[in-house]
Order: structure tokens, then C-alpha cells, then sequence
């Protein structure tokens, strides 16, 4: 019973936490219409049984605009979202012209991608297709690990964090790679680059462009000097 309703705590928590998160990202996106969306790692079905990993794909108002990409077939996925045009393909090699996408988005993604090269590929060919990269991540800083629930397991050297978590989260595997603000920006050495950190979550804002990350950053200044709080509690 007791581990029961901690799964129930942790799974409020979560859907608090990406609700909170999708709307920093839609205030600071200020999409339309028109913009065309990327959202790279897409879940065929949620594991434990509750929609809120596809986060963007549950609360965008216009889903015919995104793209989905994940590396399973889909047959779920298209199932539960119709209006939603997926592709099947590999994030570190994404199937799409230079300049494809407005926005290319992919919450929660990142930290399973591999080593730190890998994660920089995967960051490089977001920012090859879109205009505009918003990353999503847990934040490393938190002290509980967010796939499994244990404290400070995420903090040890990967080398022993990584078989230990792989043993009690084997859908995480070893390439669980947490990453904090810091590491986050490096992922993007040759583009403009906003982190927004959160006590759970990092949201990372990237463009070629630094005039598209300046009125990101003005969007959310704008909010928080009008008395919101630009994502608070994420």
C-alpha cells in the first residue's frame, strides 16, 4: 500500500511538474498557428499506464503542426494521436531537411541518448532542423533521481551509477546520463543558449540565431516583471 501511494505521489508530482514545464515552453515559444514543430523522442505507450509522457502532444492546440519522432513503429502513438504526423527514425540521425522545423523540441530525451559526445550530436542535429531547440531535462542537481526514486544514486561517478541504475530501471539502461544547468549549455558551444533551471527540471533554449533566444528571454522577463513566475515549480 505504502509503495503504492508513493507512485501515486510521484506521478502527481510529475504531471504537475510538465504541465508547469509546457507552459514555460508555450510562453516563451509564443507559437501560432502556423509554426511547425519537431518533437524528437516521442513514447509509443507510457510505461506505468499515464499519458503525461507525451506532454506536448496531450496539450498543443494545434497538433496537425507537430512531427513526432521516436524509435518505435508507432502503431500506438498513432493510435492515440491522430492528427500527428510520425516518423520512425534515430534522434542522432533525424530524417529531416536543414531548417525543417520553427521549433525542435524533445523533453526528457537527452539524458538517454549515451556519453557526453552523443548528447552534443543529438543537441547538433536539433539545432540542424529547427530555427528554434527547446531540451528538456531532469535536473541533475535534484537530489532524488527521478526514474527511480532514490536519493543522491545519480551522483556518483557514471561508472557506478551507471550499472546501478541500469539494475533497478532497466528501461532507463546504462546511458542514463543525468545532466545540470552547466552541462546542459555546453551541449551547444556554437549557438545561443537560454537554461531555465528548475528545482526537477532544466529547460534549455538554443538557436543559431541569438536574436531568437533574446525574445525568448524577454518573453519571460516580460512575465515575471508583470507578477508570474516564468515556470516556477518545475
Amino acid at each position: 500500500m505504502l509503495k503504492s501511494r508513493g507512485i501515486r505521489l510521484a506521478h502527481a508530482v510529475s504531471r504537475r511538474s510538465r504541465a508547469r514545464k509546457h507552459a514555460l515552453v508555450m510562453r516563451a515559444l509564443a507559437p501560432t498557428r502556423a509554426t511547425e514543430v519537431l518533437d524528437v523522442g516521442v513514447a509509443d505507450a507510457d510505461p506505468e499506464g499515464w499519458p503525461a509522457a507525451n506532454v506536448l502532444e496531450e496539450r498543443y492546440p494545434w497538433p496537425e503542426r507537430i512531427t513526432a519522432l521516436g524509435e518505435h513503429a508507432g502503431a500506438l502513438f498513432r493510435e492515440r494521436y491522430p492528427a500527428i504526423r510520425y516518423v520512425q527514425g534515430d534522434g542522432l540521425a533525424l530524417p529531416f531537411a536543414d531548417g525543417a522545423f520553427d521549433v525542435a523540441y524533445s523533453n526528457a530525451v537527452v539524458e538517454h541518448v549515451g556519453d557526453a559526445a552523443a548528447q552534443r550530436r543529438f543537441a547538433a542535429e536539433l539545432l540542424r532542423v529547427g530555427r528554434v531547440v527547446v531540451i528538456t531535462t531532469p535536473n541533475r542537481r535534484c537530489p532524488v533521481e527521478v526514474h527511480t526514486r532514490l536519493p543522491l544514486v545519480h551522483w556518483l561517478p557514471h561508472r557506478a551509477s551507471g550499472p546501478l541504475l541500469a539494475r533497478l530501471d532497466p528501461a532507463a539502461g546504462r546511458d542514463l546520463r543525468p545532466l545540470g544547468p552547466r552541462a546542459l549549455r555546453r551541449l551547444f558551444p556554437d549557438a545561443a543558449v537560454l537554461v531555465v533551471a528548475r528545482p526537477l527540471t532544466l529547460v534549455a533554449f538554443a538557436s543559431a540565431d541569438p536574436a531568437e533566444v533574446a525574445r525568448i528571454e524577454r518573453r519571460l522577463s516580460a512575465r515575471a516583471a508583470t507578477g508570474g513566475r516564468a515556470g516556477a515549480g518545475v
